[in-house]
């Protein structure tokens, strides 16, 4: 498997230096090609045929060199080989190639990358000057078909990789949008999240000035943190949008389940009771399903402060075998017509569903209050850990 990774990272590493670097990669193709056919002027030939002389191995060259711009013109390429190849043939009359090597990388070129015109251009181009070559050349069927073959091969693999780097191009694509959605839902829920906490204790500030003067101390102090906190977050999801940008926000880790009693005692601030607890051995999870669960109960106690009314919420983490239960649970007035399609929920069913989890709202027990109900499966193998205990 480390072999076969190590391959595949080779692989890639040179795909993108070729992306880059399409001169160089043209200019060793031609290299290569004329590497090919120089074997037919080096190796000994009986006296009977036709001599190697260098008029005809300079006349090779030139039907090589148009390959180092097949790529900006791959049509015009293709009849510059064409027309150098005739000459070699009529005027010369050198050492044959056992393959058409020119002609054969310039049609895999127009059959990748040239528009639908030109390659129908080649392929009426090919039915003339493919029986022509044979006639002139040895005017037998067996050489006709194999010519026929080996170019409608190098045809079928041209268009074989335009439709593997198009694949690649919207894989690219959608890993993108992917990544876009993430990093939207996440400034979503830590903007939620912190400006509803701010909200509700902005509004219970000035009550609290002339009642309890300590209280109100208390809230502007947390509508400070909470401001802090929410900051701190946007700044690195604002960092990963511009990763790779001069002067780009460092990465940080992102929060996990560690960071879950701080976010119970930020919403208890806010005045609301909120209970926490876990149940087995607590597993530290990877990174990525760590930090959605967070989240998941950062929005669900999002939606208990500003839409529920209650005045207790419960948060719940059991760790099963190989599953982590994530319940979250107030004695608020309940679910309302359409309450399961707001996007906070439809969020936490996101995050769920990313990790092969599911997710699951309604009333809360006994039919009072509102639940949600998230399980998210855990690689085995992991340690018991003391993790937000």
């Amino acid at each position: 498997m480390g072999i076969r990774g190590d391959l595949r990272n080779h692989g890639e590493r040179t795909r993108s230096w070729g992306a880059a670097n399409p001169w160089a990669v043209d200019i060793g193709i031609a290299l290569l090609v004329q590497a090919a056919m120089t074997m037919p002027f080096v190796v000994p030939r009986g006296p009977e045929l036709e001599p190697a002389t260098w008029p005809a191995y300079g006349l090779t060259t030139l039907t090589v060199l148009p390959l180092v711009w097949r790529r900006r013109a791959p049509l015009a390429v293709l009849l510059a080989i064409l027309a150098a190849s005739a000459l070699y043939k009529l005027a010369l009359e050198g050492p044959g190639q056992p393959l058409p090597y020119t002609g054969l990388v310039s049609v895999y070129t127009i059959a990748a990358l040239a528009p639908a015109r030109q390659r129908l251009t080649t392929a009426a181009l090919l039915v003339v000057a493919v029986p022509a070559s044979v006639w002139l050349n040895t005017q037998s069927a067996r050489e006709l078909t194999f010519s026929l073959f080996v170019f409608g091969a190098a045809y079928v693999f041209g268009r074989l990789q335009d439709a593997r780097q198009r694949a690649h191009r919207i894989e690219a694509e959608q890993a993108a949008a992917r990544e876009r959605a993430r990093i939207a839902r996440e400034m979503h829920d830590i903007l939620s999240h912190a400006v509803s906490l701010m909200i509700v204790q902005a509004e219970a500030g000035p009550v609290a000035v002339r009642a309890a003067p300590a209280r109100a101390e208390a809230a502007f102090e947390a509508i400070s943190e909470t401001g802090r906190e929410a900051m701190a977050q946007l700044r690195h999801m604002l960092g990963l949008l511009r990763e790779g940008d001069e002067g780009a926000a460092p990465r940080e880790p992102q929060p996990d389940l560690g960071g879950i009693p701080d976010l119970v005692e930020r919403v208890r601030a806010s005045g609301l009771a909120v209970g926490y607890e876990t149940e087995g051995g607590v597993r530290a999870l990877p990174a990525a399903t760590g930090a959605s669960a967070y989240r998941i109960v950062q929005e669900a106690l999002t939606n208990v402060v500003k839409h529920a009314q209650a005045r207790a919420a419960d948060v719940r983490l059991a760790y099963g075998d190989g599953v982590l239960r994530v319940t979250v649970t107030d004695d608020g007035r309940g679910p309302r017509p359409g309450s399961g399609s707001g996007h906070g929920l439809v969020g936490i069913r996101e995050r769920a569903a990313a990790h092969g989890g599911t997710a699951a709202m309604g009333p809360g027990p006994g039919g009072r209050g509102f639940e949600v109900r998230v399980l998210l499966p855990v690689p085995p193998g992991t340690e018991t850990a003391e993790v937000g205990r």
